[in-house]
């Protein structure tokens, strides 16, 4: 298989990987606050701990859906993930599928991904600040070139 085949893919593939991810998340955050779909817990009680972690899976999955504020977003859930291991599941025994944090763990990290690599070109991110990677830094740097050898030949 040629890497280059799928290569040039990335930046969609991060965008499809980025709403299904964030979805998911979301939808943690709405059988919290919403009782959609309804949750083996209940609902949590005003302003209690896991109220607040509804609330910020649900905002944090909706701005990260759209790929709005994506890094600092990310960065945030990232975080949140890592608290919410520590404090639920690591005391309830080391292996992560004996104490239930997988999917605490993989939110963590995956969540870090989107801090480093961004939203990919479907975003509201990408189409706010027209820097995507993939489709305008390229297209820069050959607009730079073109001026700089322009410039070094006295045009």
């Amino acid at each position: 298989m040629n890497p280059d085949r799928v290569e040039k893919y990335t930046p969609e593939t991060l965008s499809v990987v980025r709403i299904v991810i964030a979805l998911l998340f979301l939808e943690h955050g709405s059988a919290k606050l919403l009782g959609f779909p309804p949750s083996p817990h209940g609902e949590p009680a005003f302003m209690t701990l896991m109220w607040i972690q509804g609330l910020i899976e649900l905002f944090g999955g909706a701005l990260l859906a759209l790929g709005l504020f994506t890094r600092p977003v990310a960065f945030i859930l990232s975080g949140n993930m890592a608290v919410a291991y520590f404090m639920g599941h690591a005391s309830k025994g080391f292996f992560p599928l004996i104490n239930g944090g997988d999917a605490a763990i993989l939110y963590c990290f995956i969540f870090l991904l989107f801090f480093v690599a961004g939203a990919g070109r479907w975003s509201l991110d990408a189409e706010l600040i027209h820097d995507y990677r993939g489709a305008y830094r390229g297209d820069q740097r050959a607009h730079y070139g073109e001026r700089t050898a322009q410039a070094s030949k006295g045009r």
